[in-house]
């Protein structure tokens, strides 16, 4: 593949040592062993250390922590400290990251420590559900980036302990997600408050794994002549994920999920074995039935949810991630976010109700590269999900069973389509078918962003502030001068 070349001469390289990166973070990117990156980090990298702002859609698990904290912390090496007023117990952090959860937050700030490391720069995190005290003793020791989630930030700024007059770099993760937790006016009290930098003035990342209508109006008002990047089809599957939809009765859902885990030998395993086990439930009441059914029949599980206390839910994790309990039954708050490297099977036993949510889930496997199996248990309550379901399968070049297409087809329950279809068992299986600090390409545009942006469709290479570049890439998108005004330009990867 050729090379792209933006306007400030940055390369969209194959390795971390092709771009022009401090010593200091060339260093700690070894030392984190990275050692290539991933597609959406080859493109995001050096369009960020290009200073241009980004609204960057990709599957989840692409690595989009490193693409946004590596180019960012760069800058701060290079740029050194900037002299700030003393107020004695007030912080003025350099760059904010905002993340939806507390685990996706306390995850970015694990991996700010890796890329800060031996350096002068100060990663902290706060986060809802922890006491404030611990958490103001940490920002007064000092703080260059900060980790947050919405509601805790607004606290901490409506308290005086943190002030934004210098943040220089905004990162908006899971933007996607804070929106459906409905954290936008937190938000925009944030990002619009009177010390803030103003758009154009800070450097504005957002990162999404779906590209709807609240996040074009969100980047048309947070981001400056903007680079949109999409890596792989906006709010797709990997196609590093086996994904299988079967049909199970409520009632048979309990012996069907004994099946699977039988089938992988969970009881046998030692905690050494990197297989981990995602189950997923709608209800908090259920993830605490279901981690005591399987308990009780001598399974090691645990589970997390949003009424686990702050230090249950990482206990739970750290016991996860080890492998101390393999299996690990989850609500929602879990869906998005996680990185866990080793999930090899994510189990839908109660399906979403929207094929959104479903990617969420099941990008929880198959991450980094690595392959996984995402099983989901489908009866008449989810009808209405089939039509969906099924273009998403199809698109990744799944299998799938015959009487989930008739139940996306004619618009019935699951039932009538599993009758028509010989149900799951056909097929011969039960599942069917260094100075100062120290997947494919998105070829079509959505149409909202058509019609707000106006990029316009060329030929041979990809836009760039209105021209393009030449490269082979197929079909290439041209922005139409950016800003709040503009719209993006727009990137892609083949």
């Amino acid at each position: 593949m050729s090379n792209v070349t933006n306007q400030n001469g940055t390369g969209l390289e194959q390795q971390f040592d092709d771009v022009n990166l401090t010593e200091i973070m060339r260093s700690n990117i070894t030392h984190a062993r990275y050692d290539k990156p991933t597609p959406v980090q080859k493109y995001a990298i050096p369009i960020v250390l290009g200073r241009r702002d980004v609204m960057a859609c990709a599957q989840t698990g692409s690595g989009k922590t490193a693409a946004f904290l590596v180019p960012i912390l760069n800058q701060m090496y290079e740029a050194g400290p900037v002299k700030q007023p003393f107020i004695r117990r007030k912080q003025y952090p350099l760059g904010l990251v905002l993340a939806p959860t507390r685990e996706l937050a306390t995850q970015i700030f694990d991996e700010a420590r890796k890329f800060a490391y031996r350096s002068r720069v100060r990663p902290c995190v706060v986060y809802g559900g922890s006491p404030i005290l611990d958490q103001f003793r940490e920002l007064e020791r000092g703080c260059h980036l900060l980790v947050a989630t919405p509601g805790r930030l607004v606290d901490m700024l409506n308290r005086g302990r943190v002030a934004l007059d210098h943040c220089r770099h905004l990162v908006l993760d899971e933007a996607d997600r804070m929106l459906d937790m409905g954290f936008e006016p937190q938000i925009r009290k944030i990002v619009e408050c009177n010390t803030m930098p103003k758009t154009g003035e800070r450097q504005t990342l957002m990162f999404s794994a779906t590209f709807p209508k609240q996040i074009q109006v969100l980047a048309q008002d947070f981001l400056y002549n903007y680079v949109f990047l999409a890596v792989g089809r906006v709010g797709s599957t990997s196609e590093n994920i086996t994904q299988k939809v079967v049909w199970v009765e409520e009632q048979d859902k309990r012996s069907f999920l004994l099946d699977l885990l039988n089938a992988s030998n969970l009881l046998q395993r030692s905690p050494e074995d990197d297989q981990l086990t995602l189950v997923f439930v709608e209800t908090k009441k259920g993830a605490d039935q279901l981690e005591e059914f399987l308990d009780a029949d001598g399974y090691p599980v645990t589970s997390i949810h949003g009424d686990r206390t702050q230090r249950e839910r990482e206990e739970a994790l750290r016991r996860f991630r080890t492998g101390q309990t393999p299996i690990l039954v989850a609500t929602a708050v879990a869906a998005r976010g996680l990185d866990i490297p080793h999930v090899r099977h994510v189990i839908n036993f109660d399906l979403p109700s929207d094929v959104e949510e479903y990617v969420h889930r099941i990008g929880r496997t198959g991450r980094m590269g690595n392959l996984g199996v995402a099983t989901s248990f489908f009866n008449d309550s989810n009808r209405g999900l089939a039509r969906d379901l099924v273009e998403l399968l199809v698109e990744a070049k799944q299998d799938v069973p015959n009487w989930l297409t008739s139940a996306a087809v004619d618009g019935r329950s699951g039932g009538g389509g599993r009758r028509a279809g010989g149900g799951s068992r056909s097929g011969g299986g039960r599942f069917g078918s260094g100075s100062g600090f120290g997947a494919r390409d998105f070829r079509t545009q959505p149409r909202q962003a058509q019609r707000s942006a106006g990029p316009s469709t060329i030929g041979g290479g990809f836009g760039y502030g209105g021209g393009s570049y030449g490269g082979n890439y197929g079909s290439s998108y041209s922005g139409g001068g950016g800003g709040n005004s503009g719209g993006p330009d727009w990137w892609g990867e083949s």
